[in-house]
Order: structure tokens, then sequence, then C-alpha cells
């Protein structure tokens, strides 16, 4: 890790992010986990927690914008087709708006990131 990057990075793992989690947690048993140091960053780097983000808007690094790209493609993919099944726990309409709110998101990030 280099001390002075100065790009906004997205965590490897863009889609499933531990937020959802450690507010559950915090919610219901008024738990609240300390968040790591460094991550892991879609390019590979390992940067401060601080120096990364979920939004498009916020992120300057090219390979972690097309990783973002990548996996919320890949998500409203599997949403559509687990969506789909027999026995699914969701509709294929609210499959249809998790996918189209990901799809969204994968076209964000595609879009030239900030400052290009």
């Amino acid at each position: 890790m280099s001390g002075n990057d100065p790009h906004i990075h997205v965590r490897s793992e863009a889609v499933h992010g531990n937020a959802a989690v450690r507010n559950t947690l915090a919610a219901t048993f008024g738990l609240a986990g300390d968040l790591p140091r460094l991550v892991t960053t879609g390019c590979g780097s390992r940067v401060p927690y601080a120096m990364t983000s979920p939004r498009p808007d916020r992120v300057t690094c090219l390979p972690c914008r097309e990783h973002a790209g990548r996996a919320h493609l890949r998500f409203a993919r599997e949403v559509e087709r687990l969506s789909r099944m027999p026995g699914s726990v969701i509709t294929p309409a609210q499959g249809k708006l998790v996918a189209d709110r990901h799809h969204g998101l994968a076209r964000e990030f595609s879009d030239p990131g900030p400052g290009d």
C-alpha cells in the first residue's frame, strides 16, 4: 500500500458490503463491530477503509470502477435468475426492481469517474 495514493477505491466485495450486516447487529443486539483499518479493493490494493466508497460518484480509481460495474451486473443477473426459480422467496417483480437498481449502478460505474 502506498501512502500517497490519492484515489478513492471500491472494496473488493463491491455489492455485498458489510454495512447492512453491521446495522442489523447494532439494531438487534446493540452491538457494533469495528470497521477494518485496511481493506482489499477491486483493483487489488490494500487501502484504509476511509479511502473507499460504494458510491459511483465518489470512486476515482478506474480499475475499481470497472470491478464494481462487473460485480453489480453479475449480481443483477443472479437476482433476476433466482427470482424466477420455483419456490423463490422473492417474486419476479421484486427481483426486477433489485436487478434494475444494480443495472443502474453498473451503468454509473461504467461512466467516466469524478475528475475524468
